[in-house]
């Protein structure tokens, strides 16, 4: 059997999820395959153990698309303010979102949330179909389409296929597209803390010597933890019990307007890594997500950045499908995606990886000057107004 569409994407998490959106409300003829299948059930028992920050700007995207709707009846939980301290001196800053004139400086979010309404909203548009679990046994290019094997035997052509299948990418390594990165031989570690006062709808981050330990506000009062460690430490705060875990996390935190940490859920880690490919696109292809970028969480930037991503094709292809292109996988036209998110992209990731180097370290001479650099971007309004407006995707237009 063999089947057409104008786009393929593969992948089907939250970035996937949302280009899928963005086309199917083009009219664009889209498939999704994902190798595995989405769950559906809502709610979960808990919360979710990944979370994201979204921003203003992505929060636009999403809206555009007809994806918040479903996010919002679900649940989030918007921060005012964002409070930053420094464990090896005095420096602190203080982010609210009322000095940039906006309600929220972003809303954290269950992954989940975001992929479940991203699925319930693409489902909806006929161009649009969605195959899974459903794996894919090889590639082939030809001059105008590619073709993808399926493990059920099928043959699905497209004019572009849309990688959306995060870091180990199968659909990049087909085409050899190289990434340049490094381990920062850390993992992250989650889970859902309970403390004595609440959040205050406040993000607080403590930047540590082996990195950053950040409280993310929930909307029952608890917070999403993400705690950037060195892996054998992470790996060693796994294993403790709940009692131990919580004299660490609170000798950690040392002092907060939250109070004690006095309960926490189930506990997992991540790898930490940044990686970039040196190439967005190719013959028929364009990568999108953590397939083109990875960064470290330190600014909850990842998913964000991702959604740009997804926002720049659905717009470079509905406008190409409005100006009557047929061949969406034209090279020269994804090429104008690759010059708009790659440059954005590795300026990002080259601010923040400067950030962990800077934070993450204890040398007496660098903890003095960020405490100091802290101070003072602290007490100059204007920067640290451009510093909210950049974080929140607010110095560009957004849709």
């Amino acid at each position: 059997m063999s089947k057409s569409y104008d786009v393929i994407i593969v992948g089907g998490g939250m970035v996937g999820g949302a280009l899928a959106c963005g086309l199917g409300k083009a009219g664009i003829n889209t498939l999704v395959l994902d190798a595995v299948s989405p769950v559906m059930d809502w709610p979960p028992k808990d919360y979710e153990l990944r979370v994201s920050a979204i921003t203003a700007k992505s929060q636009h995207f999403l809206e555009a698309i007809g994806a918040w709707s479903g996010i919002s009846k679900r649940r989030l939980s918007p921060f005012r303010e964002m409070h930053v301290w420094d464990a090896q001196g005095k420096g602190e800053i203080h982010f609210d979102s009322a000095e940039v004139g906006a309600p929220t400086l972003g809303n954290i979010i269950e992954n989940l949330a975001i992929q479940q309404s991203l699925i319930d909203q693409f489902e909806q548009y006929d161009c649009v179909e969605y195959r899974h679990p459903l794996r894919i046994k090889a590639l082939h290019l030809e001059t105008d389409h590619a073709e993808l094997e399926t493990s059920e035997g099928e043959t699905l052509s497209a004019r572009l296929l849309a990688g959306a299948d995060g870091a180990r990418s199968w659909l990049r390594s087909q085409f050899d597209i190289e990434t340049i990165g490094w381990s920062y031989h850390q993992k992250g570690l989650v889970c859902v803390v309970s403390t004595e006062q609440g959040h205050h709808e406040t993000a607080w981050q403590r930047f540590l010597p082996t990195g950053p330990l950040a409280f993310l506000p929930l909307a029952d009062g608890r917070c999403s933890i993400v705690w950037s460690t060195t892996e054998e430490e992470a790996n060693r705060l796994l294993g403790l019990n709940e009692t131990d875990f919580l004299n660490e996390l609170n000798e950690a935190l040392h002092e907060s307007p939250m109070g004690k940490v006095i309960g926490c859920g189930k506990r997992a880690a991540f790898p930490l890594r940044l990686q970039h490919s040196t190439r967005y696109i190719d013959h028929r292809l364009a990568l999108v997500g953590d397939a083109a970028h990875t960064i470290h969480p330190l600014a909850g930037q990842g998913v964000n950045l991702g959604f740009a991503d997804a926002e720049e094709l659905t717009t470079l292809l509905s406008t190409a499908k409005l100006d009557g292109i047929k061949d969406l996988g034209n090279k020269v036209l994804l090429r104008q995606y690759e010059r708009a998110r790659k440059g954005e992209n590795l300026g990002m990731m080259g601010v923040m990886d400067g950030f962990k180097r800077l934070f993450s370290n204890d040398q007496a001479a660098l903890s003095g000057l960020r405490n100091f650099g802290l101070g003072l971007t602290n007490k100059a309004g204007p920067v640290k107004n451009l510093i909210m407006r950049k974080a929140m995707g607010l110095d560009r237009a957004s849709v």
